[in-house]
């Protein structure tokens, strides 16, 4: 069997890309493909205004767009859960919930996702629950940003992608003791670090969230 050409690679990320794209709309989200990062970011730089409160949960593909600092050259008021490089610095816990309730009043919530199915299916796994409470209601508008390396065909294959993907590299980024940090993937363990705790499903948008899912044609993020 030859191997894909990178044309024929481009070809089937964009063709995923888009049917993702077209899949999201069919359920009511609003979706949008943008080819680049930098279309990314000029597009949620658009959204938002001098005074703007921005508030960013826990989200690697924000650190590598490097979200933070472009929404500040804006005038945004950004509300950041972890510090804006990839070495995190967790909040206290006494800091934890007045922090969250902050960044879930915020005028626009931006956030990944772990998984994004072929159907317009959205999944993700929190261990407070911070990120799917303020995605879900709450946030004058919520923005997810996603590299087309989250798209999945069906659900089974995004169940799949949080075991042996986004949980196993979140625990090895926060440095924590659990299982799949050596194994590579889920051990369904009973740590008291356990992280993947909260399984969030969105089939459709949320009845009274503004929400747009932005598809971004490069990898980004776990």
């Amino acid at each position: 069997m030859k191997r894909a050409t990178p044309e024929i690679d481009q070809w089937k990320k964009e063709l995923w890309a888009k049917n993702a794209v077209k899949a999201l709309q069919k359920n009511q989200f609003g979706a949008v493909y943008c080819p680049t990062r930098e279309e990314a970011v000029t597009y949620i730089q658009n959204i938002v205004s001098n005074g703007t409160t921005v508030g960013i949960g826990g989200s690697m593909t924000a650190v590598e767009l490097n979200l933070v600092e472009k929404l500040e050259e804006k005038g945004a008021n950004v509300l950041n859960k972890e510090t804006v490089n990839s070495e995190p610095t967790p909040l206290e816990p006494e800091q934890v919930l007045p922090m969250v309730r902050k960044l879930f009043c915020s005028d626009l919530y931006i956030a990944s996702a772990n998984a994004i199915t072929l159907e317009g299916y959205i999944l993700n796994v929190d261990g407070v629950g911070n990120r799917v409470a303020s995605i879900t209601i709450g946030p004058g508008k919520v923005v997810l940003i996603a590299g087309f390396n989250k798209i999945t065909r069906n659900l089974e294959e995004a169940y799949k992608r949080l075991e042996t993907i986004a949980c196993p590299k979140n625990v090895k980024r926060y440095n924590l003791p659990n299982p799949c940090a050596k194994t590579g993937y889920c051990m369904d363990c009973k740590s008291p670090t356990r992280i993947c705790r909260i399984y969030h499903l969105m089939k459709f948008k949320p009845m009274l969230t503004d929400m747009t899912v932005v598809i971004v044609g490069e990898r980004l993020g776990y």
